[in-house]
């Protein structure tokens, strides 16, 4: 007797226009290897929490920037957290998926941050630039995001806003997880084209700074993107730690490297509903 499939609902925007991403064409592919392991539905994020009941598990992937619709998905997590509905990734990370806290966290607690304030008393702290970044504490996709001049910085650090130097980077380097398992990076070699991705042979040095982000958020399942840059003195310092529905760019690698990550997501998930 074959093994019972078990039932997944697929989250994702497949029409969401992300710069230089293409949501649709990556779930659409991703969808097409997990039906050979997973019985499959696809719905938008406005439809999971009246779906998610007639499955065994919820699979938050190319969802887009919550900040669209976060009332809808503020009561999504209170529902799947008080039925106990399984959510992949859990509900449990401390990066992205709960705003950009962390961020405030990590640089005061002296990690490879690029140091990150709210609070016009802590402007101080920040190394003197004469450009700054200034991003809402729950924005995503660059939303909001803006570069001011540090005579502006007084009225725009609210509390809800955070303000970074603005950093002259040599390029942006993105490591792939699974679980704990590192899988691959990819970089972008010209800072204004974050999203003309190449594969990038990681160091050990690379993969340690990558490893104390994913350990420290402790999720024991699911898959999470570190968004780090290089700065100018050679060292790596974290952008983003994005935990919640992370773009692939599944289209960038080669056949063998993208099968060996769907295989990865596809153990990870039979352990996540075995658990």
């Amino acid at each position: 007797m074959s093994a019972v499939r078990r039932r997944l609902l697929y989250v994702t925007d497949l029409a969401y226009e992300a710069r230089g991403r293409r949501y649709g064409d990556e779930d659409v592919f991703f969808t097409s290897r997990l039906r050979a392991h997973f019985d499959l539905a696809l719905c938008h994020p406005l439809e999971a929490a009246a779906l998610m009941d007639a499955f065994d598990a919820v699979v938050v992937r190319n969802s887009g920037p919550v900040l669209g619709y976060r009332e809808e998905y503020d009561a999504f997590r209170e529902r799947a957290l008080g039925a106990g509905t399984r959510v992949y990734n859990p509900l449990t990370g401390r990066a992205d998926m709960a705003g950009k806290q962390y961020l405030l966290d990590l640089s005061a607690a002296g990690l490879p941050v690029i140091p990150t304030v709210d609070r016009p008393e802590d402007l101080h702290r920040l190394p003197a630039s004469d450009r700054y970044v200034v991003k809402p504490k729950l924005g995503a996709d660059s939303i909001g995001l803006r570069i001011v001049a540090p005579d502006a910085l007084p009225d725009l650090t609210d509390g809800a806003t955070l303000v970074q130097p603005c950093v002259d980077f040599a390029h942006e380097i993105s490591f792939y997880f699974v679980d704990d398992d590192f899988q691959y990076a990819l970089y972008a070699p010209r800072p204004d084209r974050r999203w003309q991705l190449e594969p990038y042979d990681a160091t050990a040095r690379d993969l340690e700074f990558a490893r104390r982000f994913v350990e420290w958020n402790g999720l024991p399942h699911g898959i999470q993107r570190v968004d780090a840059c290089r700065a100018p003195d050679g060292e790596l310092l974290l952008v983003e730690l994005e935990d919640l529905n992370p773009y692939l760019s599944l289209d960038v690698l080669d056949d063998r490297t993208r099968d060996a990550f769907v295989a990865a997501v596809t153990r990870s998930l039979h352990g996540f509903l075995a658990g």
